[in-house]
């Protein structure tokens, strides 16, 4: 019964925390009885049942609880051929979905030599535009996870393909993630590609896409500041913060509470 295995499924990360903790009682159960079934389910024939997969898997990789080697062997295979040009249209959005989840939480060569070529791929699908918009979404999440160089040299082209893309949504999309990939290139790139980009996309047709692009004008034009001058940063959930100076850390507490104020109501804004 699918309503056994999607419950199945919501109980495996307790038990994989509770094994990890008594690790010296079971050294292997995890790795020999719980990950195949997790990976198992990857490909289950019921949608709910994929998605409580999805979810625990997610949960797992937070929680470092699988081995680097063990998501290259046993986990990307399963969703590279999920994410084949020949498979399922609901299995690809699925499986497309879980590496951008995924990016953040594995180290770079394994973004990098694994999942960003079938990535690249899938930025390109003429066949599902709902396959391009994952992309596009969390395309700035894919940059940070392998990189400047990386992603100068096989993303940004890309990213110029989906910035002009027929279905307005895409470019949306593109837009509202533009500061996230401007953080990750090198001035010159930002200077000499992204800007002319940016600017194609302020200029948009369609509303909406303008309306995303100037609301990033702001985030976007930071990028181009030195960060320790500048005092500002990206955090690791994509969004711009405010690093408080020396000189107002070492103030006394009346203007620290001052400056912490300052720095909340900037980083809100």
């Amino acid at each position: 019964e699918p309503t056994v295995r999607t419950e199945l499924m919501e109980q495996i990360p307790p038990i994989a925390i509770f094994l990890q903790e008594s690790r010296p009682k079971f050294p292997t159960a995890f790795f020999e009885y719980l990950m195949p079934i997790v990976v198992r389910y990857l490909t289950d024939v019921n949608n709910q049942v994929r998605k409580a997969g999805q979810e625990a898997l997610l949960i797992l990789l937070e929680q470092d609880l699988v081995a680097q080697s063990d998501i290259e062997n046993k986990v990307c295979p399963i969703l590279l051929d999920l994410s084949a040009p020949d498979s399922d249209d609901e299995y690809k959005v699925e499986a497309v979905n879980i590496i951008c989840k995924m990016a953040s939480m594995l180290s770079r060569a394994t973004v990098e030599h694994v999942l960003l070529p079938r990535f690249c791929e899938l930025c390109s699908d003429g066949k599902l535009f709902q396959v391009r918009k994952i992309c596009a979404a969390n395309f700035g999440d894919i940059c940070n996870a392998v990189g400047q160089e990386a992603t100068e040299r096989l993303l940004i082209p890309k990213f110029f393909e989906l910035c002009s893309d027929s279905v307005w949504g895409m470019r949306k999309a593109c837009a509202e993630c533009f500061m996230a990939v401007s953080y990750t290139t090198s001035p010159e790139v930002r200077r000499s590609k992204l800007s002319p980009l940016f600017i194609s996309l302020i200029s948009d047709t369609c509303r909406w896409v303008r309306q995303a692009a100037f609301q990033s004008l702001g985030p976007f034009i930071s990028t181009f500041a030195n960060p320790s001058s500048a005092g500002l940063y990206i955090r690791e959930d994509g969004t711009l913060s405010i690093r408080p100076s020396m000189q107002d850390v070492n103030s006394n507490s009346c203007q620290q509470n001052n400056n912490i104020t300052l720095v909340s109501s900037s980083t809100n804004a």
